[in-house]
């Protein structure tokens, strides 16, 4: 057995290289060893004891098991299962996978023989929070070995397998109420069953927010509803229009939604009419379970509306963008907008909707390089650990730096050690124009560290609220009392890469010292290679 593997894996490798393209060097070592391996194990129900095996995983030509009772099978390929007759026990088995280059991966499984019916069967069943009819069973008893799951669903008579005190996932093809049967077994001819009536759910909320908004320019943007943004004062989200439709305001960890359900038409009315002539999109995000379509129409007095329709994604975030020439198009002049309306496609279904805005492109952008010249761009520096940020006229035009403006961070007495400030880019770092950065520093006193931090605001948030996708760069200052330009190599920092679209900058002046009731200034950030 162990040659005709052999064959077999010499076969998969002369294969393996006539796909491939003519380089010669093709280095089998960096594929690496096979991973996610596990295994299912059953054993008939007949006090024979017979295990059989059926071991799966990824980047795998073949497998081995020592059986945990002093033998151990040949090796078989991709697909096979493996049997083994046991005595009654609790036996430690080592699954063993081999990859195209010899590499090896393996994992122990515990194997319980007994000639006992199962008993204490536990089930747990419960319904996914983010998938609309998927439900999880897991089961547990004394002396099994595995269980059956028939899930109830008419014309899938056939049920799925699992190891004892593992889950399995299944998702109905309709929403209801169903039966679901467990069947428990050991190696004995006897079995242990359990049924559970379990409802399918639509998901019909969403469970986590919409998509994180841009930084934009204040003079970009008309919010009317947006965290992100600042809103039109005076909205009314649910005039009386005589409609079916409720509103609910829908909260996820503080960010507030609004909720309309059995949508027919929803008004949203705004304080005063705006002209959005000058913005070039409006935008919304839309969560819905079951609404396939929703109209979204600009209303100007008279009352004069254009519809726009858009196809929504069920049980996801949809993002929409209409071009606003899509309702100059259908003739309708946008200078003295007063309303808004949403109408369901077919009426009443539930929708949450978020971040409702118009915006336009900028024209100029908050990004690398930073000069604080711009007599258009707002620089929005935010301090934090007892440090005040603010934008000046240059009070030491001298030396390397004689600019109009810039960045002052006063670090007061007793700040904290990790103190700084911060500012949102409006167009993100592009590796491809340097991977060093450049600033412009005065600092009162040399050796000072100052700390360049760059984060990417959306990636997940550690225990303090902080994104966890970021880099760090430190270097000291060598001058007082003057400008002097420091060099801060990205490729130094851990977990730097040239494809993350980082888009916040964060300076740390006097880093890992608490505050001195001292000023430091910084300039021209740019980047370099």
């Amino acid at each position: 057995m162990k040659k005709i593997y052999s064959i077999i894996s010499l076969f998969v490798l002369a294969l393996f290289f006539s796909c491939s393209s003519d380089d010669n060097n093709i280095d089998l070592d960096g594929l690496g060893a096979p991973t996610n391996l596990s295994a299912l194990t059953t054993v008939t129900q007949d006090n024979t004891g017979k295990v059989t095996f059926v071991p799966k995983g990824e980047g795998v030509t073949q497998y081995k098991i020592d059986f945990g009772d002093g033998n151990v099978s040949d090796y078989v390929g991709t697909g096979s299962t493996i049997s083994h007759v046991y005595k009654e026990g609790v036996y430690k088995s080592k699954i063993t996978a081999m990859g195209l280059n010899g590499k090896t991966t393996e994992v122990e499984k515990e194997v319980v023989v007994s000639f006992k019916a199962p008993e204490n069967l536990v089930v747990e069943v419960t319904n996914d929070l983010t998938v609309s009819k998927k439900v999880t069973v897991k089961a547990t008893a004394a002396f099994a070995l595995f269980y059956d799951v028939y899930f109830g669903e008419t014309g899938k008579p056939d049920p799925v397998s699992a190891n004892n005190g593992e889950s399995i996932s299944y998702t109905y093809q309709n929403p209801g109420v169903y039966t679901i049967r467990v069947v428990s077994k050991s190696a004995a001819i006897k079995t242990t069953e359990k049924s559970i009536e379990v409802t399918a759910k639509l998901v019909l909320n969403p469970t986590t927010s919409a998509p994180t908004q841009p930084n934009r320019q204040a003079g970009d943007v008309i919010s009317i509803f947006s965290a992100k943004y600042t809103d039109l004062a005076g909205t009314d989200f649910y005039p009386n229009w005589g409609q079916s439709t409720t509103l609910t305001q829908f909260e996820i960890a503080g960010d507030k939604i609004l909720n309309y359900n059995n949508l027919n038409y929803q008004g949203i009315g705004l304080a005063s009419s705006i002209d959005v002539s000058g913005m070039e999109f409006i935008h919304m995000d839309v969560w819905t379970a079951d609404l396939p379509k929703l109209e979204i129409s600009l209303i100007k007095p008279g009352p004069d509306e254009r519809p726009v329709t858009k196809d929504l994604t069920a049980n996801q975030w949809t993002s929409i963008d209409i071009p606003i020439s899509a309702y100059t198009s259908q003739g309708l002049t946008v200078a003295d907008i007063f309303q808004l309306k949403l109408v369901g496609t077919p009426a009443g279904k539930n929708v949450y909707i978020d971040n409702i805005y118009f915006y336009k492109a900028a024209g100029e952008a908050v990004k690398l390089p930073i000069d604080f010249e711009s007599s258009t761009l707002t620089y929005t520096w935010g301090g934090f650990g007892n440090i005040d940020a603010s934008v000046i006229a240059n009070p030491n035009k001298t030396g390397i730096n004689v600019s109009d403006k810039v960045l002052k961070l006063d670090k007061k007495a007793q700040a904290e050690t990790w103190g700084g400030a911060s500012l949102n880019l409006e167009s993100t770092f592009d590796a491809t124009k340097g991977t060093t950065v450049k600033i412009n520093v005065w600092s009162p006193r040399v050796g000072t560290d100052i700390l360049y931090k760059m984060e990417l605001s959306t990636s997940p948030k550690d225990g303090n609220g902080n994104p966890t996708v970021f880099i760090e760069v430190k270097v000291k200052t060598t001058v007082a009392g003057a400008w002097q330009t420091l060099t801060f190599d990205l490729t130094t920092a851990p977990g730097f890469s040239t494809s993350i679209k980082y888009d916040r900058v964060i300076l740390f002046p006097d880093f890992g010292v608490a505050g001195a009731g001292e000023a430091f200034y910084f300039d021209d950030i740019k980047q370099s290679n």
